[in-house]
């Protein structure tokens, strides 16, 4: 039985993704690449939300397209925002099923989750500290 994905945490909800990708079978073929494909996504979502809420910044309410272009700026890796961009994007399409779309590859399922887990790993550093609260006092002239 799965989780409630409510009470679940991202790194939950990316190793029930990483499950489905090991137990991959002909029977469920197209099923369970979807279905990986969300519960990456949610793994995604769910620590972008966390990411700013450590921060306190206010971003809850906006889309996470939205999120995710505002993560470029205050994410310190440009690169990697942009790999989770991506992925999000990747993930997104791969969670909707259209009759001319194959759904994504154990290949391509793998990387995007990667970048996942490296996003969880780079998110799950603790917030750099403010500028100018050293203790250092200036002194008066």
């Amino acid at each position: 039985m799965i989780p409630d994905a409510d009470a679940s945490t991202a790194r939950d909800l990316l190793a029930m993704a990483r499950q489905l990708l090991a137990r991959a079978s002909p029977e469920t073929a197209g099923l369970w690449p979807r279905a990986a494909a969300l519960l990456g996504r949610q793994a995604l979502e769910r620590s972008v939300d966390d990411y700013w809420a450590a921060r306190k910044i206010p971003l809850e309410s906006c889309p996470t397209l939205q999120q995710l272009i505002c993560l470029r700026e205050y994410h310190g890796d440009a690169e990697l925002a942009g790999r989770v961009h991506h992925a999000w994007s990747a993930l997104s399409r791969a969670c909707h099923h259209h009759p001319y779309d194959l759904p994504p590859s154990a290949a391509e399922l793998e990387s995007w989750l990667q970048t996942v887990e490296a996003w969880l790993a780079a998110a799950s550093a603790p917030p750099p500290a403010p500028q100018g609260t050293s203790g250092a006092r200036l002194k008066p002239r």
